[in-house]
């Protein structure tokens, strides 16, 4: 990704990182933290003292999957807050490759330019 876009953020999601930190920390401590790294996600500080807790209690490696991954679970709050809840999620993203993927495959290919923008409908009123 990197390589590929320079200087471009990377934004990891809530979910894979719960999932990564889940891995690594005993069950008996798996039912609560989902619920605590989704209180601490937006704000360093929080992530960080929960971080600083998994380390001080001998789980080194749950700590430092938050520390490698807290500038990633960051970057959308450098923009202004309207937009935030927008860029948090692939979820539009998602939708409109399945839209595409589901058009192409029933039509084969789009008949002229005009038609390949016509599949974009819009749920969540992104213009």
């Amino acid at each position: 990704m990197a390589t590929a876009f320079l200087g471009a953020p990377w934004q990891i999601y809530e979910v894979h990182t719960t999932r990564a930190i889940l891995e690594n920390l005993p069950k008996k401590y798996q039912r609560d933290t989902p619920d605590r790294l989704g209180e601490a996600y937006g704000n360093e500080e929080r992530l960080q003292a929960l971080a600083d807790e998994f380390n001080g209690e001998g789980y080194r490696k749950a700590a430092n999957t938050i520390e490698r991954f807290l500038p990633e679970l960051l970057n959308y709050t450098t923009f202004p807050k309207p937009p935030q809840k927008r860029i948090w999620t692939t979820n539009g993203m998602e939708w409109s490759n399945k839209k595409l993927k589901r058009r192409t495959s029933t039509i084969g290919a789009f008949p002229n330019e005009d038609c390949s923008f016509d599949w974009r409908g819009d749920p969540h009123g992104y213009q």
